[in-house]
């Protein structure tokens, strides 16, 4: 038996229970992988609200974590026993004591990289890796607007961006969020609380606006963030944390500017594009060239209190459960 956050119907965080579960053995291509660290996202939240639709019920949250591969089934050769590992994708199933999960999500993670860090980095760390290198191809000199550049996507975004030459403009929502934005690498911050986000944007800029738009926000930000954008500017919806953006009409877009909504997991469909995506983030992280800023944890246990503090916003940096 092991312990698992479970639930038996979408809603409020009070949902989730810490029951126990059996675990057995993997079998082809698969592995048990013994818990350290467990990530906790906002893709969670979607998924235990409803926003995003459950596949079954009872469910066990959680898409990233790290710890040891206790076993593993046949035909599988690049993990083996003992060996640490770290993931992030689907199947869900990570807020546990331990899984048995399909091998080929998991990435060895060297010792110079602490569970605790493993599990805080794979889904926030592959989010910045695929915005930055895929969905817009960024380069040396383009100017951004980031949204939530003090939550854990946002600060390796700021990091990353540094690291670039890439002027990052963040969004946060309190001056505590804006220092902690920028001792990260943003060139500049607006406390959009105080600050109308558009028109600082446009006295930056000098008018003419950024060259892409990362909005995990949705709902409250997507329209203003389309004006943020200059001629030929790509606007990047990638969540919701204020709600799903509502249909709109293509004619907002101008004539000239360009939208997507990606995903982590078509990038990383495959072994080789996982292996590129997650391997410059390894080496980013074990390098030192960017710093995984863990801003709470808090036991297993105790997951109703995380998800209640992640939706309230009183999260900053990344989170991660302990089993």
């Amino acid at each position: 038996m092991t312990k698992a956050v479970q639930i038996h119907q979408t809603g409020s965080a009070e949902v989730m229970k810490l029951v126990d579960v059996e675990l057995g053995q993997p079998g082809p291509g698969e592995a048990r992988v013994r818990h350290h660290a467990v990530g906790l996202n906002y893709i969670d939240v979607y998924f235990r609200s409803g926003v995003y639709p459950l596949e079954k019920t009872p469910a066990t949250l959680g898409m990233e974590g790290a710890g040891v591969v206790e076993a593993v089934g046949s035909g599988v050769g690049h993990v083996k026993v003992g060996d640490r590992v770290a993931y992030a994708g689907r199947p869900m199933g990570s807020y546990c004591e331990a899984r048995i999960m399909p091998a080929s999500l998991l990435i060895k993670l060297p010792k110079t990289i602490s569970y605790e860090t493993g599990a805080a980095m794979m889904l926030q760390g592959m989010t910045v890796q695929y915005l930055y290198r895929r969905t817009a191809n960024l380069q040396k000199g383009h100017t951004i607007l980031f949204h939530a550049a003090a939550g854990g996507v946002g600060l390796i975004a700021m990091q990353w961006a540094k690291r670039m030459g890439v002027n990052a403009i963040g969004t946060v929502g309190s001056d505590d969020k804006v220092e902690l934005a920028k001792a990260h690498g943003a060139k500049h911050v607006i406390n959009y609380n105080k600050e109308d986000f558009v028109e600082r944007v446009k006295e930056i800029t000098k008018g003419k606006g950024v060259d892409v738009v990362y909005d995990s926000v949705g709902k409250s930000t997507f329209e203003k963030s389309l004006q943020c954008l200059r001629k030929y500017g790509l606007m990047v919806s990638f969540g919701n944390a204020s709600g799903k953006v509502a249909p709109f009409d293509l004619a907002q877009l101008n004539g000239h500017l360009f939208i997507t909504r990606p995903s982590l997991m078509p990038y990383t469909a495959t072994r080789a594009e996982l292996e590129s995506t997650a391997g410059e983030l390894v080496e980013m992280v074990s390098s030192g060239k960017i710093k995984i800023n863990i801003g709470q944890q808090y036991a297993l246990a105790d997951v109703v209190k995380a998800h209640n503090d992640l939706e309230a916003r009183k999260t900053t940096g990344s989170t991660i459960l302990i089993p």
